[in-house]
């Protein structure tokens, strides 16, 4: 994946905000070029993380009451409901960067504000990552490695899947801060710590 810091620009500009640092402080010198073939499956790998980046986001999501749905951090930061749909929305803004249709009826530009109803929001969740998921699933490891000449000049599949796998393991992160502040502790690890009390908490 050469391009990485091209396709983060690009989501960046389709999302609203910029690339993250450590992408965006890479420089664009001579790299190695290494045509040694994946020791993976990166169809796989890709459909499983969204698969148990799904599961957490909707145990989550359940565990948050309604009444802490218009909660935020701080004034101008998205508010639970608000980070859910964007997560939501991004599982189908990134895959229309190489194409994939946009769902009937959906507006980008509202969707993250469209709603602070939980059952709906957690619907969303379902319904955007179940997309994701089936998008992925119908690619070839070889699609992986298709150029999107207008991401940027060496940009291909693979750096899509990969930013729409780490965007929302991102926004995970954001989401478990914003529960606990609230005084609610994810449920995989409540589960883990009634096992192990001494388990590393998330």
């Amino acid at each position: 994946m050469k391009c990485i810091l091209s396709c983060a620009l690009g989501l960046g500009l389709l999302l609203g905000y910029s690339a993250p640092l450590a992408l965006a402080g890479r420089t664009q010198g001579a790299q190695a070029e290494d045509k040694t073939p994946p020791s993976y499956d990166m169809k796989a790998q890709a459909a499983v993380d969204l698969q148990q980046l799904q599961q957490k986001f909707v145990d989550l999501a359940g565990a948050i009451p309604q009444d802490k749905y218009t909660w935020r951090p701080t004034p101008g930061v998205r508010s639970i409901a608000e980070l859910l749909l964007h997560v939501s929305a991004a599982n189908y803004n990134i895959p229309n960067m190489m194409g994939t249709p946009l769902p009937a009826g959906f507006d980008p530009k509202t969707f993250e504000k469209s709603t602070t109803d939980k059952a709906q929001i957690v619907a969303a969740l379902n319904k955007s990552f179940t997309s994701a998921i089936a998008m992925v699933q119908g690619m070839t490891n070889a699609d992986f490695a298709k150029l999107e000449p207008k991401l940027g000049p060496q940009a291909n599949e693979g750096d899509v899947i990969y930013i729409l796998v780490t965007h929302a393991h991102e926004h995970l992160g954001q989401a478990i801060a914003n529960a606990r502040a609230n005084g609610i502790t994810p449920p995989w690890t409540a589960a883990a710590e009634k096992k192990n009390p001494q388990a590393p908490k998330e």
